[in-house]
């Protein structure tokens, strides 16, 4: 395989040659108008420069623009029997940057979002504790607090890709996550408060979380995962917490998979062993080739895909300068590095970082290239901290069959055709 620069060499050489040459072409479009062929929308006085606009009262909470109407959750009607335990799909797409709007991020149900008031919001924790505790809202929010960013993925996330291409649409095939900045109190502060000199010997120790809605999901977590990065939260974004992310108060579970991150968190109990609940037996568990399945596989692994140009963001304006973008992330650590490849896998480009990678939460790459207008099959490859890359489908086919659901991390595959429309194909 061969390696090309990494956007500060050559390539944005390239780039800029071809945003010269097209800004010559703009430029004479714009003298050709100025000859004979005024653009009206300069010339003339436009309706919104012709009286006065909103107040500032006219939305107490503010919402997008009218123009901007499309860029919304979606769901898939025919994965779930009902709405009320499914999940819709966060616009990746129509994102830019790395934190997701919460009225955008993606939802995940096992039966419906419940409306919980802070009044009436109680968290216990028990089992092998000194003293049992029970909490109120208010009672968490004196505890000191903590602030990071983190991405939520549900393990399922491209699952329905392991046999091959089946969604046409970034959205739908990457769009169970989220990246958003969670405020709340350390796990391990709120044990601590509890005591966990009953406990014993904490390396053989669990805590079982559970959520208080109809469906009391609830799962599993090593004593060690729970005293290191694990934050009981109550903000996210700045704000409260959506009624559909878990308000008044959820569990973020750094880097593990999302249906780890308890909603509407009511219980956490302190244990000997695991539960082994059905979300850690029957569910979530990932079916290998031989036909046998492995649990405790929490971790989301490195992970990278093509925003734009992708299925619902094809190219519309031809040939010429383009902005290949897109989003990794890692459950393991940070993203060191993105490559891109046109060619179905055969060459890669390294792309440019927006910024430098932080712990298990999505970073933001781009590659300027100046397209020829010859079809492409653009794919991403994210590399982590720990030295991972993230794999083909046939690498994870060896090892995984095609009968898994859950941690489907491969290589995604857009074949851009001449007339900038993509389509989702399998090139593994």
């Amino acid at each position: 395989m061969s390696s090309e620069t990494n956007g500060k060499g050559a390539s944005r050489r390239a780039f800029l040659k071809g945003a010269v040459a097209a800004g010559t072409a703009a430029a004479g479009a714009t003298m050709a108008r100025a000859a004979g062929e005024p653009d009206p929308l300069i010339t003339e006085v436009q309706d919104w420069a012709s009286g006065l606009g909103d107040g500032v009262d006219a939305t107490p909470y503010g919402l997008p623009i009218r123009f901007e109407d499309d860029v919304v959750r979606r769901n898939v009607e025919w994965l779930t029997a009902d709405t009320i335990s499914s999940i819709n799909f966060t616009p990746i797409h129509a994102l830019d940057g790395t934190i997701t709007p919460q009225g955008c991020a993606f939802e995940r149900h096992h039966s419906g979002a419940i409306e919980l008031k802070k009044e009436d919001y109680r968290l216990m924790i028990n089992g092998l504790v000194d003293t049992p505790l029970i909490f109120t809202y208010a009672d968490l929010e004196r505890f000191p607090r903590e602030n990071h960013v983190y991405f939520c993925e549900c393990a399922a996330n491209t699952g329905m890709e392991w046999a091959g291409a089946q969604l046409n649409g970034a959205q739908f095939t990457h769009g169970m996550i989220h990246n958003m900045e969670y405020s709340g109190v350390t796990l391990r502060t709120l044990l601590e408060e509890a005591g966990l000199t009953a406990a014993g010997d904490l390396s053989d120790k669990w805590v079982y979380v559970e959520g208080a809605d109809a469906s009391s999901n609830g799962r599993s977590i090593p004593m060690e995962k729970a005293l290191d990065d694990v934050l009981v939260a109550f903000k996210a974004n700045g704000e409260a917490l959506r009624k559909e992310h878990g308000y008044p108060v959820r569990l973020v579970v750094p880097g593990w998979e999302g249906n780890m991150w308890v909603k509407w968190l009511r219980r956490i109990e302190v244990m000997d062993g695991p539960v082994e609940s059905r979300e850690e037996t029957s569910k979530y568990t990932d079916t290998l080739e031989d036909g046998t399945s492995r649990k405790w596989t929490w971790v989301m692994d490195a992970k990278s895909v093509v925003t734009s140009p992708s299925p619902q963001s094809p190219i519309t304006h031809g040939a010429g300068p383009l902005v290949i973008t897109g989003l990794a992330w890692s459950g393991r650590g940070a993203i060191t590095r993105v490559d891109v490849s046109t060619d179905g896998g055969m060459n890669w480009t390294q792309a440019r970082l927006a910024k430098e990678g932080e712990t298990k939460a999505l970073s933001r790459f781009y590659l300027e290239i100046d397209w020829d207008g010859s079809e492409m099959f653009l794919q991403s490859r994210a590399h982590d901290e720990t030295g991972y890359v993230q794999p083909t489908k046939t690498e994870l086919r060896e090892v995984r069959g095609l009968n898994s659901i859950y941690h489907n991390n491969c290589i995604q595959t857009w074949w851009v055709k001449a007339n900038g429309e993509a389509e989702n194909v399998e090139v593994s």
